[in-house]
């Protein structure tokens, strides 16, 4: 290497790696590499997401990102973070619970560090297709393991579900998000008399459903994926098309009803289970989340204002079981199956109105069109009302669903928005 005006040279691979530009592509990878494992791993999901925020330090912008978190999108998760930090305080659990119950919110300070880079990258889509591309090989994994149970890395009893990794609540989770996303291209594509692509994907959206419907079934999506078609068709659609759709969409039903054992077994399962619970106390699935649900309510009377504390939910479900084991009302749990008892319990109506401040702005933030106001409002939908039978916010897997998909989403969406991106007010 020669000097130059009494100056070393720097060698162009240097010179690259000392542009903003560059560090952005390398957390671009890591942002789709973490959508690609998200579907498979949880340790790997950890390890690319420390990865992408220790690549955004080399050339971050201070200023640009204290005025991304001064944002009501960004302030408002950090918030709920914020309340399950301080709201060890007042908890009554041991100190190892209490730090235990924060971990959960850690990853919301992940969203706005997400909005922040995808305002200046241009690969947000890049990690969306990296998701579907990742759930679609899931399919006919889920197919041979249903076939050949031997195949699955989960216990005999799980893998016969047709379950390779994880489990099939967060599976089905993947396969209802990817199905209904692809709507949006799909309707797009017609419009624009691109047949052949609109029939790909429309067979591949297929494949997630008949997967759910012939190899494993979740009573979560099957009540949350017609709220999510519902959704897309006053956004996107006329009601004449509304019409057409929802008559295909009752034949699909039809045809799963009739050939499906797992899905009608499923179905059925809804009202076996409550008569079990109402008559014995019997232990069931339905029975339990509305064990759980009386108890956490009463647990929020007690304290109403701001609630019991960080980690205080088990310790409430211990002094509450009664019965002999096996009962429903003996299960001693720490979720009680339900986002907003569930924070309710622990930080009460202060930390209800900071969950649902924080689902209506991000729902808010996704009212105009385009696929990335189509994708995030989707997930912020689909959150929403699965949270209705789970803590989804809280939970590993799709509580990574959201902060990668609204993180995402938000930064292309906000990109177009010049004031929200600086911060300044435009006068009319």
């Amino acid at each position: 290497m020669t000097a130059i005006d009494g100056h070393p040279a720097v060698a162009p691979s240097a010179r690259l790696w000392r542009r903003p530009a560059a560090w952005i592509g390398v957390v671009d990878v890591f942002a789709i590499l973490l959508a690609i494992v998200l579907p498979w791993s949880t340790s790997l999901v950890a390890v690319f997401a420390i990865a992408m925020l220790a690549a955004m330090a080399p050339f971050l912008d201070v200023a640009a990102l204290w005025r991304s978190l001064r944002r009501p999108v960004s302030a408002v998760p950090i918030g709920l973070f914020v309340l399950a930090l301080v709201g060890t305080l007042w908890s009554d659990a041991a100190w190892g619970a209490r730090v235990y119950a924060v971990s959960p919110a850690a990853k919301l300070l992940v969203l706005p560090l997400l909005f922040y880079h995808f305002e200046r990258s241009e690969r947000g889509v890049a990690v969306f297709i990296a998701f579907l591309a990742s759930c679609a090989l899931m399919v006919p994994m889920s197919w041979a393991v249903a076939f050949h149970p031997g195949l699955s890395l989960k216990p005999p009893d799980e893998a016969a579900r047709g379950i390779f990794v994880k489990n099939y609540i967060d599976q089905s989770q993947e396969f209802a998000l990817c199905a209904v996303a692809l709507a949006y291209p799909i309707i797009m594509l017609l419009r624009g008399r691109r047949i052949w692509p609109a029939l790909l994907l429309g067979a591949l959206s297929l494949s997630f459903v008949a997967t759910m419907a012939f190899v494993i079934v979740s009573r979560t999506a099957l009540v949350t994926m017609p709220i999510m078609l519902a959704v897309f068709g006053l956004v996107h659609l006329k009601w004449r098309t509304n019409l057409m759709i929802l008559c295909a969409a009752a034949v699909v039903a039809a045809v799963a009803w009739t050939s499906s054992p797992q899905l009608q077994g499923t179905i059925m399962t809804f009202g076996s289970d409550y008569q079990r619970y109402s008559e014995q106390g019997a232990s069931t699935s339905i029975g339990e989340r509305l064990e759980y649900w009386r108890k956490s309510l009463r647990f929020f009377a007690e304290a109403p204002v701001v609630g019991h504390g960080t980690g205080s939910t088990r310790g409430l479900f211990e002094q509450a079981a009664t019965g002999p084991a096996g009962l429903a009302a003996s299960r001693v749990i720490g979720n009680p199956h339900n986002q907003t008892l569930n924070v309710a319990v622990q930080w009460g109506t202060v930390g209800v109105v900071v969950l649902y401040a924080m689902w209506l702005l991000h729902l808010l933030l996704f009212r105009g069109a385009g696929p990335a106001n189509w994708i995030g409002l989707l997930v912020v939908v689909q959150n929403i009302f699965t949270s209705l039978f789970n803590s989804h916010i809280f939970d590993f897997h799709e509580g990574w669903m959201y902060v990668l998909g609204v993180g995402v989403a938000g930064g292309m969406v906000l990109k177009g928005r010049p004031a929200e991106r600086t911060g300044e007010v435009v006068s009319s």
